[in-house]
């Protein structure tokens, strides 16, 4: 159960922000102000799966690229 909070600019390809698991912004538009490590973190915190344009969505959580991760 890993929500890894980050700081950054908000524009960075790695989608980072700020955040402990829940809050608003895009993750898929980048500027999300939430992290998932994994999909055990998502999953743990309630939100798997995961949208692209949801908060916390990653390329890296998305194993087949259809814009649905941890499902």
């Amino acid at each position: 159960m890993t929500v890894t909070p980050r700081t950054g600019d908000g524009g960075a390809s790695d989608r980072s922000g700020s955040g402990s698991g829940s809050g608003s912004g895009g993750g898929g538009g980048g500027g999300g102000s939430v992290y998932y490590a994994n999909c055990a973190a998502a999953r743990a915190a309630g939100a798997a799966p995961v949208r692209a344009g949801d908060p916390g969505y990653g390329r890296h959580l998305d194993r087949d690229g259809d814009g649905v991760g941890c499902e």
